[in-house]
């Protein structure tokens, strides 16, 4: 139930009235210079926290070069997602460890569609070799592999959440984890590739490998420098120095300031040049009414001469 801002009336809800019945005062206009200075000053304070957002995230993408570098080093490692970590190949079908298979395997995605279209078939061959054979381990290899591309996103996004914290080594945190899961997925990977030539013949759904073998690729060697590269410029930004929001706000104000001078200059600049135009403009204008009236007086002269000429 509402009150009376003056006398501290209580209101009923279904007093729709402006006045209160009580002292007489105008509810909705009661003390409203005093309502008003408070919204300025909520406002203000809204402002405020909303520029720091702005000048954290800002800073921490682009703040200084060593976080540019990093910008760019934290997008590089998606480069070692499309190259084979590591490839199982057969008679059959053959499978590699890459988003983008580039040697006609089959990538992470056709495996991840393949569970998911037959989910129920390859939990059955997996138990049949006893959770312990080629199906499980390219499973589980592909599992970290797309855990590994997650963590490595996450990173780039901690620098982002954790904006209002420059210094934070959460962004170290999660490359440690993607490398953690990419050495895992490469592991499991070569073991299914090993575990494949004890088998005749594995199924992944609709594939089928036979006479496996495989292992370690080429393109890990890659992945694995960008993620450690990634990581290493985490933690330089981690333990270089950063700025204060003061700072960050006293620079974001002097740019404010210099772009509010340089707009009044150029609006200065344009009122003169305008100013400047109408002024040569008139005086065209005077050009043109004199030259009319020397034309006008000419003429005259040479009228009144004729009229003199024939009157004699």
């Amino acid at each position: 139930m509402a009150s009376c801002p003056n006398c501290g009336k209580k209101i009923p809800f279904w007093n729709i009235k402006a006045e209160c019945s009580s002292c007489g005062v105008s509810i909705p206009n009661f003390n409203w210079v005093a309502r008003l200075e408070e919204d300025n000053i909520n406002a203000e304070r809204a402002f405020g926290k909303f520029y720091k957002t702005i000048n954290r995230m800002s800073y921490s993408l682009f703040g200084t070069k060593l976080r540019i570098a990093r910008l760019v080093l934290t997008f590089l490692p998606a480069v070692g997602f499309i190259l084979p970590w590591a490839s199982i190949k057969s008679d059959g079908d053959s499978f590699d460890l890459t988003f983008l298979s580039f040697t006609g395997g089959k990538s992470v995605i056709d495996i991840l569609l393949q569970f998911f279209n037959n989910a129920s078939l390859l939990i059955e061959n997996m138990g049949f070799e006893g959770y312990s054979g080629p199906v499980t381990f390219l499973l589980i290899g592909t599992l970290f592999f797309l855990l590994s591309a997650v963590f490595i996103v996450v990173a780039f996004f901690m620098n982002i959440i954790k904006c209002a914290k420059p210094k934070t080594k959460s962004t170290v945190t999660f490359d440690i984890i993607s490398i953690v899961c990419s050495i895992t997925a490469v592991v499991f990977f070569s073991l299914a590739a090993s575990r494949g030539a004890d088998f005749s013949a594995f199924s992944i759904g609709e594939f089928t490998a036979l006479n496996s073998s495989g292992g370690f690729a080429w393109g890990y060697i890659v992945a694995i420098v960008l993620l450690l590269a990634a990581m290493g410029i985490n933690i330089a930004v981690a333990v270089a120095p950063a700025k204060s929001d003061e700072e960050l706000e006293a620079a974001r104000k002097a740019k404010a300031d210099a772009k509010e001078a340089k707009a009044r200059e150029d609006e200065i600049r344009k009122a003169k040049v305008r100013e400047e135009a109408e002024k040569a403009r008139e005086e065209e204008q005077k050009a043109i009414i004199a030259e009319a009236k020397r034309k006008v007086a000419e003429k005259q002269a040479k009228d009144k001469a004729k009229a003199e000429k024939r009157s004699k």
